[in-house]
Order: structure tokens, then sequence, then C-alpha cells
């Protein structure tokens, strides 16, 4: 199971994603062995940076080119010896014993001798640490100062802290299968703690994590996996019976589902996703909740391909954007992404929101989400949207969570509550 770790990690290392390598490896180790996988691979990616500055202290040559693969093996090591439960004397005899699974014999001395270096000299290692942020909380520095510049350092030190907390299990209750209390009330007679999200009317938070197959009636379509903050889309689109509507970049479909949860009465609903194995997704969760959205694979930007000139009463845009608000879920995000990557897909969003504006019908309501806590690709672009767009006009969202900002609201990631989004919501004139 080390040894799967070590090349889920090694993986992430050379750019691919956590989710992705993860459910490639997964498979093939015993399931009683899943749990602590995913938690290894998990834990090894939020403390990355972290832990390399550890490695540093403790070998004179990093590894990371020459033999990755030890390198994260080490990285596995070094994270289980600090965060994890188990003896330490069992860590380093397991993970010493992987070398042999990853055909790294020769590697055996060097892997046991660092480990035991470090248990026996945590404190002073620690100790020795550069106490910038970065390294204690373990954030890339370009991060830390957008947020630091965007928030404030007050509020900043709170985001990241947050973001090294897993986020909680939250459900989001299927209203055409049941109502919320009547759920509680299942959730209780399994002894499964839980209790009510603190804004959205159909979420359940629990308290202690479980499998999903071990969530009451999923599989009928009860409940749905949603983060509260997710679920104020489809309130906020304010849907009426027999509109027209447009859920664009809706994989892998939690939204579109809610929206069909919330008003099956709506005369259309358009899911669009430029992949088509993303839309299987949707398609899935769709039949699980006995729903039947119009799914269609297509560029949303090439609009002649697939607008039957028929305009839209609401418009949903979640756009594909950094996910600053939900790494808790996504650690590699501080791994994979890059301070560059934040101008290109404000570039993209603003493209993706002029595209669909002329589907919009007039006085129709356009909503602009993303799971971005960077101003860059949320208020900045939908300022930048209506300069040149004079017909749209900014529909006040009064709720009292998250904090107002100049176009929209903004939610940060909370412990034990939802994680970090924006919403803006137009009207065209």
């Amino acid at each position: 199971m080390r040894a799967s770790s070590a090349l889920v990690i090694s993986n992430v290392l050379n750019g691919k994603s956590l989710t992705e390598s993860l459910s490639e490896i997964k498979t093939k180790v015993a399931i009683r062995d899943q749990a602590m996988l995913q938690e290894i691979c998990f834990g090894c990616t939020r403390w990355h940076i972290q832990i390399e500055a550890i490695l540093n202290k403790l070998m004179r040559k990093s590894l990371a080119l020459k033999q990755p693969i030890i390198h994260a093996l080490l990285t596995v090591g070094i994270y289980q010896l600090m965060r994890m439960r188990i003896q330490s004397h069992a860590i380093i005899n397991e993970t010493v014993a992987a070398c042999d699974e990853i055909k790294r014999s020769w590697a055996k001395g060097l892997v046991n001798a660092v480990l035991r270096e470090f248990q026996r000299n945590e404190k002073k290692i620690l100790a020795s640490l550069n106490t910038d942020i970065t390294i204690q909380e373990s954030h890339p520095e370009w991060l830390v100062l957008k947020f630091k510049r965007a928030w404030g350092e007050a509020r900043a030190k709170k985001i990241i802290s947050n973001n090294n907390i897993p986020g909680p299990l939250v459900l989001r209750v299927n209203n055409q299968f049941g109502d919320r209390e009547s759920y509680l009330k299942t959730l209780d007679e399994r002894s499964i703690k839980s209790i009510n999200t603190k804004y959205s009317p159909v979420g359940i938070r629990i308290i202690e994590p479980i499998p999903i197959d071990s969530v009451p009636n999923f599989c009928d379509g009860a409940v749905s996996v949603q983060d509260e903050a997710a679920q104020f889309a489809a309130p906020l689109l304010d849907i009426k019976s027999g509109q027209l509507v447009l859920d664009a970049c809706c994989a892998p479909g939690g939204k579109t589902c809610h929206i069909l949860e919330q008003q099956p009465n709506i005369k259309s609903l358009l899911s669009i996703d430029i992949s088509k194995n993303r839309l299987e997704k949707v398609k899935e969760n769709a039949n699980r909740l006995r729903l039947e959205p119009n799914l269609l694979a297509a560029d949303i930007c090439d609009v002649d391909t697939w607008w039957n000139s028929m305009p839209f009463d609401r418009i949903l845009l979640d756009a594909p954007c950094s996910g600053t608000g939900v790494i808790r879920r996504n650690p590699d995000i501080k791994l994979l992404r890059k301070a560059s990557d934040i101008t290109d897909l404000a570039t993209r969003q603003l493209q993706l929101i002029s595209a669909l504006w002329p589907t919009l019908k007039q006085n129709g309501v356009f909503l602009y989400a993303t799971c971005s806590i960077l101003p860059e690709e949320n208020d900045n672009v939908i300022k930048e949207f209506m300069t040149s767009h004079k017909d749209a006009s900014i529909l006040n969202i009064n709720e009292t969570w998250g904090v107002e900002t100049e176009f929209g609201r903004q939610l940060f990631p909370e412990e034990k509550e939802h994680d970090g989004f924006y919403y803006a919501r137009l009207i065209k004139l």
C-alpha cells in the first residue's frame, strides 16, 4: 500500500491530477487498505511543500529528478511519521519494504536512514524550518501573495489554514424523494450523526465522514453529495414553471440535477459540457435521481453549432476556474496551478460569458459562478464584461452567507462548513 501511495504521489508531482491518479491505482489495492491509501495520498499532497523543506534538511541532494519514485516514497514515510497515528517502527519498516515492490531494493538503506534520522530529530528539524507561512502551512508563495492582496493578512491566514482541513461530507436532499427532516430521522435511526447545513434548506452535514455506500437510500436517489456553497446556485436562478434554462459547463451534474429537483415543471433544461466523458457522469447522476436532463457535448463558445435561436430565460455558467476555493478537497491545486494560469482562466471566463449572453432572453437572469476566491476570476471578470455590455445590469444577491463584493457575493472555505465559492447575478435589460 505504501508503494501504491508512492506511485500516486509520483504521478501528481509529474503533473497528473490527484483524483485521476488515485482512481487508477486504488482499484489495484485491497479494499481494506483503500481508505488509508486515500488518506496518505491526500495528506502527502496537502503537506508536500512542507515535506519538501524537511527532506532538504535530511538529504544533501534531492532525488526528485533522478529517482522520483524514491523521492515520493520518502514523502509518504515523512507524512506518516508526522501526521498519522501509526507506530513509528511500523511506518519505517513498511516504507522500507515498499522498495521491493517498486523494484528499488537498492534504496532500502537510504530510505531507512532518512526516516530514522527524522524520527530521532523530528522536533529539532521542524524547529529549524523557515517560519514563513508558505512552509508552515504548505502553500505556494504566489498563492499566499494573491490571498493577502485580495483579502488582507488576517483573512488570508484563515483561508490558508482552512485549506489544510479536509472538507466535510455534505448531502443535498432530493425534494422529489422526501423532505430534510424525514431524512435526518433516517440518519438518526442508522446512528449516523448529522446536522442541518447553516444556510441551504436542503443541505445536511455528516458529522463523522462515512463511505458513500453507507449513505441511506443514496442509490435510490434520496440524496446527492454536494457542498453547501454549490447548493446556492439553483435557488439563485429563481426558475419559474415553463421556462427555458441552460446549464453551461454542467459536469459532473450536481447543479443540473438540483435545478430539476427544485423546479420539475420547467419547459426545458439544456445541459452542455465540452467533454463527452464528463457528460457520462452527469447522465449517471441523473439516472440515479430519476431525472432526465437534455445533455449535449459541445463547445459553448461555438454557439451556432448548438443553439436553436430560442432565447433562454435562465443561464447558469459554472465557469472553469482555478479551484482556489476547493483546495481542501483538491490539494493538488497547490502543486499543479501556476500564477500564470489565473490570467488565462480569466480570459476564458470572459469569452464564455460573452458567447452566452446573446442567447439570453430580455429580462432573463444570468448566474455566473466559480469555485475560486480570487477577484481576477470573479469581480474583475464581471466588471470587464459589463464595460462592453451596456444591456447587462447586476441583480443583488440578498443573502447572509459570504461577503458582499462590488458585483456579487464571495464565500470562503470554512471549517466544518461550506467551500469557497463566488456568485454574480446579472439581468439582461
